[in-house]
């Protein structure tokens, strides 16, 4: 039997409505949604299907994002969003798509009591430019392990610097987002993150750690074995 184990906060990524009735009884912390999830999950109305998934998520603490692309609109976004529910984190990005800092809209969501979800950072630069404004709420800081996996960097040696560094000078929590396989609840757990935000499908896989090398080296002989008969392979 392998001892791992993770005990971090575990948030589901863009799971459909069945998905999130399913975890009703599971230790699901919350759930997490952006634009691009969205557009996979077919959603065609933005605010009436985040009045849905907010309805349906058992008060969890749930993640929805602005859409908009200035600060007017991020911040009238993030009011309406907010307004579904007390359970409700309004994602902004690090960014406006120019480049520029959201900085603006964090600080005038933050002062009027929002609950508040930073996405899309990918470096300490952008952590210590918003922090000292947020530093008082309980806002997450999403931080995109697995992108910054993508560019060459080691990821979980920077995600350690990161929580060492929020958890020092702020009151919020720092989540380990955009990872790339289930055993990296393992490693943000290890990197002292707070959340870890991974899809349905990749938290399904985490039963995987109850299994004995022997075990699961078993069924993957059997695999081939059973593969290979259905096909009819012969030689």
């Amino acid at each position: 039997m392998n001892n791992t184990k993770s005990n971090i906060k575990i948030y589901i990524d863009g799971p459909t409505q069945d998905e999130m009735i399913e975890l009703y009884d599971k230790d699901i912390a919350g759930f997490t949604f952006n634009p691009t999830l969205f557009k996979s999950l077919g959603v065609k109305d933005y605010l009436d299907y985040s009045k849905e998934v907010q309805k349906i998520s058992n008060d969890l603490p749930i993640s929805l994002e602005v859409i908009g692309d200035n600060y007017e609109e991020m911040v009238s976004q993030g009011r309406i969003l907010s307004s579904l529910g007390d359970n409700v984190y309004v994602k902004i990005p690090i960014t406006y798509t120019s480049g520029e800092s959201t900085l603006d809209a964090i600080i005038t969501l933050s002062e009027e009591g929002i609950n508040l979800n930073i996405t899309a950072i990918l470096s300490m630069q952008q952590i210590e430019k918003i922090l000292p404004s947020i530093k008082n709420t309980h806002s997450i800081i999403s931080v995109f392990a697995g992108r910054i996996y993508d560019i060459g960097f080691d990821a979980k040696i920077l995600m350690k610097d990161m929580a060492s560094y929020v958890h020092a000078n702020s009151q919020c929590s720092i989540l380990w987002a955009s990872p790339r396989m289930h055993f990296d609840a393992l490693s943000a757990q290890e990197a002292g993150c707070d959340i870890i935000t991974m899809t349905y499908s990749m938290y399904k896989k985490m039963s995987l750690f109850e299994k004995s090398p022997k075990q699961y080296s078993l069924e993957t002989v059997k695999m081939f074995f059973d593969d290979a008969k259905a096909s009819g392979f012969k030689l």
